[in-house]
């Protein structure tokens, strides 16, 4: 079954294999396993030694925003998110959920942010300490400027929480050149294929120290995910983790340096963004975004305005031929959601389009234009 969502992803047979092993976190062997991965990753983000940190905590991508929002804003303190999309909501509520107060910038969610924008509402309000941006925004698939978003946070001397859970590993981002940002997050899965299950960040040393006893929480707190590697080592894990779920990172995080890396990642998702483009376009269905700010992580296609339009019997016949999309809408008009990120290739995407094409007149589907409202 190829998983074309935007996760959990389809994963590489080694990386499944990888989790048939029982692990003691504990073990004198798993500590430089966890050690490694840790380094690894802070090298990928262009994070030096000296400066920035790499952390993990055992969840899925919201716990490593939450514990971001939580560590670097006191409680009390004011965010400024732009309204991006449906991952810009949720870093909202968790931040209001925290005690943090949100002020929220409403933008144009089909085209890229204009920093411009964010300089705007920092000018106005100076309260502001801290920016919230979505890198990739799942629920559109629009990828906004986050170094230009942190050029302008910078300039206003305020700082900034990136949400790169869909981002990093494919998308470039060097943390050292941007000294406004706090943290760095995302996940074990997504763009670096592993298995889900750990949420990661990459931060700041200085600002970690800065923000001790800021979080509220024992569980979603940065700082003390530092102090305890500070104490017991770099291989040291709070609280039980997801041993198998690690081990299984450690062999994605290989066969990612073998693929070449973030660039050649990128090239691949990009050529996956551009098969699926043509293909739906071949078919005369309408993907929602212009192909000039379609991503290469997420691409939503126009339902048919067609009476037998029905999502979910489309999901299951697709899904009886090896193909599983998202069964719900999260656009304003309705739309299927198909990923383009995990251990899939130009040639999957090209069998999905062939796959679609059966479907369509199998579920009684004549008119392949957009729908006008949900169904």
């Amino acid at each position: 079954m190829k998983l074309l969502i935007p996760g959990p992803v389809t994963t590489r047979p080694e990386v499944r294999a990888a989790m048939a092993q029982d692990l003691a976190p504990w073990d004198n062997d798993f500590r430089p396993m966890y050690a490694s991965v840790r380094e690894r990753v802070r090298a990928h983000a262009g994070g030096a030694a000296d400066s920035h940190v790499c952390l993990v905590l055992q969840g899925c991508g919201h716990f490593a925003t939450e514990a971001a929002v939580r560590t670097f804003i006191p409680a009390g303190g004011r965010i400024l998110i732009p309204m991006l999309g449906a991952y810009a909501d949720r870093m909202a509520r968790l931040a209001r959920e925290a005690g943090r107060v949100v002020v929220e910038l409403p933008v144009n969610q089909l085209v890229p942010l204009d920093p411009a924008l964010v300089a705007a509402a920092l000018a106005a309000d100076p309260t502001l300490s801290h920016v919230g941006v979505v890198y990739s925004e799942t629920g559109s698939g629009v990828i906004h400027d986050a170094a230009a978003i942190g050029a302008v946070v910078h300039a206003a001397g305020r700082r900034m929480i990136l949400d790169a859970v869909s981002a990093f590993g494919a998308l470039p981002f060097d943390v050292s050149a941007r000294p406004e940002l706090d943290a760095l997050v995302f996940t074990s899965n997504k763009c670096f294929e592993g298995m889900p299950g750990l949420g990661f960040a990459v931060g700041r040393i200085d600002r970690l120290l800065e923000c001790q006893g800021n979080a509220g929480s024992w569980s979603f707190d940065f700082a003390d995910v530092y102090a305890q590697t500070a104490r017991s080592g770099p291989g040291s894990f709070r609280f039980t983790p997801p041993a198998q779920v690690l081990a299984a990172f450690e062999v994605a995080l290989d066969i990612y340096d073998a693929e070449g890396g973030q660039p050649a990642r990128l090239a691949r998702y990009m050529a996956n963004r551009n098969a699926l483009y043509d293909g739906v376009v071949a078919l005369s269905l309408q993907p929602c975004l212009a192909r000039a700010v379609q991503g290469p992580i997420v691409m939503n296609v126009h339902a048919p305005d067609d009476p037998a339009w029905n999502l979910q019997a489309f999901v299951d016949a697709l899904k009886a031929r090896g193909y599983l999309i998202s069964n719900f809408y999260n656009t304003p008009q309705p739309s299927f959601r198909v990923g383009l990120i995990g251990a899939i290739t130009p040639d999957d995407m090209r069998g999905f389009v062939a796959a679609i094409d059966q479907v369509l007149p199998e579920i009684g589907v004549r008119h392949r234009g957009p729908a006008r409202q949900a169904a």
